[in-house]
């Protein structure tokens, strides 16, 4: 069902550091478009529950295993320290990949789906012949991730080449190397299931047409430069 009238952009939170304890906490970022702006491609209720709930989720479990971690530093509790490291590293990948994938899209009206211009749209035919190449490349790869996982274009620092990767889970895309991600796609269920049942490449045909790459290419312009 579209949700187009639902909470706009300007009052979905602030993705600001708040004082907590002594320690910075995260919250929910903003959305730049309103939950229902992506569709047909993205329904309106998935984008609010994937949101609203997960992301949210996410955010409030790695402020959680992060206050856990700064008691257990004030304590000195080693076994502690190693044992929150897991969970950090998924509740903090959840909310650095999210907070990546809003930016990643955009209405069609604003852009979405529009290819990429200068550097990067030399950059993508240099190291992968074209385009649609790149899409179904991507498109491929994120489809046979086992699970749950993302699938990224990301710009290898030390080669200056585009990489495509995937990553396990909310894994970031840093665990892989040395890659600054310019788009990451979430092949999680929830990122699809409503709208799309269990049928993942047909989401991800359809993702691209509300693709960001504007946004892509002002990462690439900066990283590369």
């Amino acid at each position: 069902m579209a949700l187009r009238s639902l909470v706009s952009r300007k009052t979905l939170g602030v993705g600001l550091k708040l004082q907590f304890r002594g320690l910075q906490t995260f919250t929910l970022p903003d959305l730049p478009y309103d939950y229902g702006a992506l569709e047909p491609a993205i329904s309106g209720e998935i984008m609010q529950l994937h949101h609203q709930k997960h992301h949210q989720t996410y955010i409030t479990n790695y402020n959680k295993s992060l206050e856990q971690l700064h008691h257990a530093m004030e304590k000195g509790d080693s076994s502690a320290v190693v044992k929150l490291q897991s969970a950090i590293k998924f509740n903090g990948g959840g909310h650095v990949n999210h907070s990546i994938f809003w930016k990643n899209l955009t209405p069609v009206q604003e852009g979405g789906g529009e290819p990429p211009h200068g550097n990067l749209g030399w950059a993508i035919d240099e190291d992968f012949g074209s385009l649609d190449s790149l899409i179904k490349k991507m498109s491929t790869e994120g489809a046979a991730v086992q699970g749950s996982g993302w699938v990224w274009l990301g710009l290898d620092k030390e080669s200056k080449k585009l990489v495509v990767e995937t990553t396990e889970n909310q894994d970031p895309l840093v665990t892989k190397g040395p890659l600054v991600p310019l788009l990451g796609v979430d092949v999680w269920e929830h990122a699809y299931y409503l709208q799309y049942k269990n049928v993942r490449p047909d989401y991800l045909k359809n993702i691209w047409k509300v693709m960001n790459w504007k946004y892509a290419g002002e990462v690439y312009d900066k990283e590369s430069s």
